[in-house]
């Protein structure tokens, strides 16, 4: 069965067998993906277990429409966190620090930029199949233009288009959205 009529069967039934099935099919490649960012087997391994745990989660509530690049994302937006809290963190936090956070604007620019992460996520559900392929590919995924027509067998005109319209309609779409928002506030 196509990952496609797997998804198809858990959507219409939510057994997770079809998800098992699935998520069998690619954990080696969430392992290579987890490996190639945190270095460490023993890491890479607990992080494919978390990983699985998300996409129980999120598959629950949105509709996948192409797995590989969905869950290849899903590892790689995984692992980049799991180094920022590593790395981008300090072990400790002193007074001096904590006397710098300005909790008022601190707070602030964190919501609106978890909000904007959610708006920019369910906007993109919103544009037509082949533009949110491309744009996934290529914004997410950091794909090259002919990677992404060698995957999908659209011309590098028809990537380049779909990649440049659904880049203007996901701007279009967020705008519209935030303008419902603040009318209903």
């Amino acid at each position: 069965m196509t990952d496609q009529e797997l998804l198809e069967r858990y959507y219409t039934d939510r057994d997770n067998e079809w998800l098992g099935i699935l998520l069998q099919r690619y954990t080696l490649l969430l392992l290579g993906v987890c490996m190639k960012y945190l270095k460490r087997e023993e890491e890479a391994r607990d992080s494919v277990q978390q990983i699985f745990v998300k996409v129980l989660q999120e598959l629950s509530k949105y509709r996948v429409e192409y797995f590989k690049s969905w869950i290849y994302t899903i590892a790689r937006n995984h692992c980049l966190m799991k180094l920022r809290d590593q790395h981008g963190h300090p072990a400790t936090i002193s007074d001096n620090m904590l006397a710098a956070w300005d909790e008022e604007t601190g707070k602030g620019r964190h919501l609106e930029k978890d909000q904007l992460l959610e708006l920019m996520e369910q906007s993109l559900q919103e544009l037509g199949k082949e533009q949110k392929l491309c744009v996934n590919s290529f914004y997410l995924e950091k794909r090259s233009y002919q990677e992404i027509a060698a995957v999908t067998g659209f011309s590098l005109m028809q990537v380049k288009s779909h990649i440049q319209n659904g880049k203007r309609n996901l701007k279009l779409i967020m705008e519209r959205r935030v303008r419902e928002k603040s009318k209903s506030t």
